[in-house]
């Protein structure tokens, strides 16, 4: 069992929240946190994939009725939405009666976006939280580039052997497109969605043509959108949106868009062990996106991200904008030697940015200015994590 960071958190939730929906994709591990919190109260686990689970529900508020005093974990609540107004109910009947502590946990492999319905059923008495895959600050430091190839999923990243990993991240892709998607509606055919995730692969770390990709898909730009959201709605890409204010420059305000887990973006660009990728193309935007997704798995709430990109080509790769209004301009480079560029200090200056990062996979830090600092990877996670 690796500790996650979110276990204390989840637990806070529990006691003061009385519906808690723990969110993520498939195979992240939210089954395996739920069923090894430590709880004040007994617990009923329920999956609703499992159709002996799924028939309890003929009458919910029957069931659920029956249990309570217990905290209710329910497993794939994306498969029945029109529990959401029971649970309503259930939950204002037992306010009524004194209970605060959470009487519901919900797992799910959808965004509050895509379960629209808890949102506004639920609203004023459910928390959201999101268990992303493992983060490096959850492992071995050693472990790096292991990581950073296999990606964060558990089966993935424990594998036997790097082959193994690749054949765990084929099936999960495959399961993906064959299965999960046509659920949602899709009706592009497996084919079509797998080289569809394989082109968004070769595009990691840019913006995405929507009419480009459709046209090389058969399918026009508005479904090519469509299909985006969803897997973003399914937490398989993040698209890191551009900074955009009034800085009398020309920016480029697309979003850039980024496969959240490194193991599955490596199999779709059909790459079989860490030497094929740092011999390929897409090595720095590969490192770009898992510099990216670790930095966001430990950033406080209130923090917002985004890339920094204009027309004549000067550029950031992350900006972060925290609570106390203090702005941060980081810029990722493998390498152990960074050298501060005209371009990041103009950029700098028309962010705001009272704080500069270039940051380097390893190494001791050093600074490259009065702002700028080169700083190692993990240092830097640390650095985040004490705040």
């Amino acid at each position: 069992m690796i500790l996650r960071r979110l276990q204390n958190l989840l637990h806070d939730r529990l006691r003061h929240s009385p519906v808690v929906v723990l969110l993520g994709s498939r195979q992240v591990g939210k089954t395996t946190l739920a069923r090894e919190l430590i709880l004040e109260k007994p617990s009923h686990y329920l999956d609703l994939e499992r159709p002996s689970d799924l028939g309890k529900f003929a009458d919910p508020e029957l069931y659920l009725g029956r249990l309570a005093g217990q905290l209710v974990i329910l497993d794939e609540v994306q498969r029945l939405p029109g529990l959401f107004p029971v649970l309503r109910s259930l939950v204002d009947e037992r306010r009524r009666a004194g209970e605060r502590a959470c009487q519901f946990l919900l797992l799910g492999s959808a965004s509050p976006e895509l379960l629209q319905q808890s949102s506004e059923t639920l609203a004023g008495r459910i928390s959201y939280l999101e268990l992303t895959p493992l983060l490096l600050a959850e492992l071995d430091a050693s472990t790096m580039e292991r990581h950073w190839f296999r990606g964060g999923y558990p089966d993935s990243y424990l594998a036997a052997t790097d082959d193994a990993a690749m054949q765990w991240c084929d099936d999960f892709i495959t399961s993906y497109v064959e299965r999960y998607l046509p659920q949602l509606g899709i009706t592009a055919t497996p084919v079509q969605l797998r080289r569809f995730c394989s082109m968004l692969a070769h595009q990691q770390g840019g913006t995405v043509n929507l009419s480009q990709t459709g046209s090389a898909l058969g399918l026009d730009g508005k479904t090519v959108r469509h299909y985006l959201e969803l897997l973003e709605g399914l937490y398989l890409v993040r698209p890191l949106p551009a900074w955009n204010r009034n800085a009398g420059k020309r920016l480029v305000k697309s979003p850039k868009l980024y496969w959240r887990d490194t193991g599955l973006l490596h199999r779709l660009a059909g790459l079989h062990d860490l030497e094929q990728v740092l011999g390929h193309p897409l090595c720095g935007h590969s490192w770009e996106g898992y510099c990216i997704e670790q930095i966001l798995g430990m950033l406080p709430a209130g923090t917002r991200a985004s890339h920094y990109r204009t027309h004549a080509g000067a550029e950031v790769d992350l900006v972060l904008e925290h609570a106390n209004g203090e702005i941060h301009a980081i810029e990722i480079k493998r390498t152990l030697s960074p050298k501060l560029t005209p371009a990041f200090r103009e950029s700098m200056t028309t962010l705001g940015a009272t704080k500069g990062t270039y940051l380097m996979p390893a190494g001791e830090a050093f600074p490259l200015s009065d702002e700028v600092n080169a700083v190692g990877l993990l240092p830097f996670l640390q650095s985040l994590e004490a705040g």
